[in-house]
């Protein structure tokens, strides 16, 4: 795929109060990179790519997300400790100090733009003080041509500024990272963190709230890809369950890894140009598009390596969160105009460190939209300080920390849609089996991509069609036979060898369920409501 040239346009942004005489404009990827290593923020690894280091955050901080509520947002948004309310005159104070500590830097701008459906685009001009925040931009966000940036409008700006400290006594913030979005002035303001993440999630976040209140439009936190038939499926999953690694399938074509939306004309578009993988214990032999995607172009975040450039995808000492970026062509099996048709299956992913969920079950449509607004995962011992066993993860419609509107309101919309085109919806468990994490072991990837093909391709159903075996803990219709996986591995209970152990864990994961739910019951139907655990 062609890519535009870089402009040589050069841009003022005196408008946004920023009077900076360093003004960078639309460098090219290869510019981006030479500058990071000149400039001895970045190193060149083996491969080609880019390594950079973000600093002391390496994830997101949902603690300290934002939003202003004013006129747009103050009845609207699911206010609480994922919608954090911001007022409007501290956002006007801390955005003139943001500006003012930009005006002496060297500045990097991009124009760029959201949502690959020319119905729905959104142009964005993102303002970075450093050229690989930049460079992320460029990757993550879709690429205008030349002729595109004549007439070039944003809609939205994303201000990005790392290196500015925010003082919590004065500026209205929790402690000095912040990323606030102000929907009346369509500014995503993002600073005291250099997580790149936060960039794209800011945009991810607002469209999450653009698309169905004012586009009658889905948005989604998940992977897509499409078959040879041009059906297309929906990967549904929290970091580390798989999503990136599933949807990306030499014999299909990927749409996009991480957020998507899902029209009233029944397409489903990406709203990104790249993807965002995480890269822990990254090998060729299982994930041979991501790891042949990490080549100059590439950006790798808080990995290590040693004195020749080459990375240790095992050695999570600066963070278990290491992550690419890359455009979303280095995918050799990419979806011209990444948008997709005739959605078929969609797929919850979980990694469920109990070992108690079947590798794969499907899920009637109230079930469906149970462990949709669930969102359920399991953090695992050592990942996180103080856990030292398995702990059940919730997080709505599986991206709650982006979702701005009650998850009530992504499930009604989810519903409608499976009952309008008959999709099939499975619930697949890419966590523990044969007991729960320190005793079984993980699912075997081989076995994962094998279920999800079947499913895909109709052969799960049609071996299993009026003779599934209902999860007597869930209720979820769990296959008895399942084309190239043993037999055997298709029931929790069996391969643990030890019914006793077995249904105590899954009845403490259920209450864990129940429990997480109860703050849902309120906004919930019957049919909802009856999706859930049998205890």
């Amino acid at each position: 795929m062609t890519q535009p040239e870089p402009s040589t346009k050069t841009i003022s942004l005196v408008n946004y109060g920023i009077t900076s005489s360093k003004v960078h404009y639309q460098l090219s990827s290869k510019e981006l990179h030479d500058l990071t290593i000149s400039k001895k923020q970045g190193i060149q690894t083996s491969s080609g790519a880019l390594a950079i280091q973000t600093g002391e955050f390496t994830g997101r901080s949902p603690k300290d997300r934002f939003i202003v509520k004013d006129a747009i947002t103050k009845d609207r948004i699911w206010w609480g400790d994922v919608n954090i309310p911001f007022a409007t005159e501290d956002f006007d104070a801390l955005y003139d100090k943001v500006i003012t500590y930009l005006s002496d830097k060297e500045i990097f701008v991009r124009d760029s733009y959201a949502c690959s459906d020319p119905a729905y685009r959104t142009n964005i001009r993102v303002i970075n003080q450093y050229p690989w925040s930049n460079y992320f931009a460029y990757n993550m966000f879709l690429r205008p041509s030349e002729s595109e940036l004549k007439q070039f409008d944003p809609e939205w700006t994303v201000i990005n500024a790392p290196g500015f400290m925010a003082d919590p006594s004065k500026d209205g913030t929790r402690q000095h990272n912040f990323a606030i979005l102000n929907f009346t002035k369509k500014i995503a303001l993002i600073g005291g963190t250099g997580y790149t993440g936060e960039i794209k999630k800011g945009i991810f976040s607002a469209l999450n709230f653009i698309l169905p209140v004012f586009k009658n439009t889905l948005p989604m936190h998940c992977s897509a890809n499409v078959g040879k038939e041009g059906d297309t499926s929906i990967f549904f999953g929290l970091s580390g369950t798989g999503k990136t690694t599933l949807s990306t399938d030499h014999h299909r074509h990927l749409i996009g890894d991480d957020e998507h939306g899902w029209t009233s004309e029944n397409t489903i578009f990406n709203f990104e140009g790249g993807c965002y993988a995480k890269v822990i214990n990254l090998s060729k032999v299982k994930e041979p598009e991501i790891f042949n995607a990490i080549k100059k172009g590439a950006i790798l975040e808080n990995v290590v390596m040693d004195a020749k450039g080459e990375v240790d995808y095992s050695d999570t000492s600066i963070t278990q969160n290491t992550r690419v970026s890359y455009p979303i062509h280095f995918i050799d099996n990419i979806q011209p105009k990444s948008i997709g048709r005739n959605p078929k299956n969609i797929f919850f992913l979980t990694a469920d460190a109990f070992g108690v969920l079947p590798p794969i079950s499907k899920l009637t449509p109230g079930q469906a939209a149970y462990h949709f607004i669930s969102g359920y995962t399991a953090k695992v011992a050592g990942t996180e300080a103080g856990i030292t066993e398995p702990v059940p993860s919730f997080s709505a419609c599986f991206g709650a920390p982006f979702m701005p509107l009650h998850p009530t309101k992504y499930a009604e919309m989810l519903s409608a849609k499976m009952k309008a085109t008959g999709v099939n919806v499975w619930l697949v468990n890419t966590g523990w089996t044969g007991g729960p994490y320190g005793i079984g072991t993980r699912m075997k990837l081989a076995y994962t991509r094998a279920m999800v093909n079947a499913a895909m391709n109709g052969s799960l159903e049609a071996a299993n069609k009026d003779n599934y075996h209902i999860h007597s803990v869930f209720g979820v219709l769990q296959p008895r036979v399942c084309p190239n996986v043993p037999t055997e591995f298709l029931s929790p209970r069996k391969t643990w060898k030890n019914d006793e152990g077995f249904y105590k864990t899954a009845h403490k994961l259920a209450n864990s369920f129940k429990t997480n739910f109860k703050k849902f019951e309120s906004y919930a139907n019957q049919e909802i409501m009856g999706g859930g655990p049998k205890v």
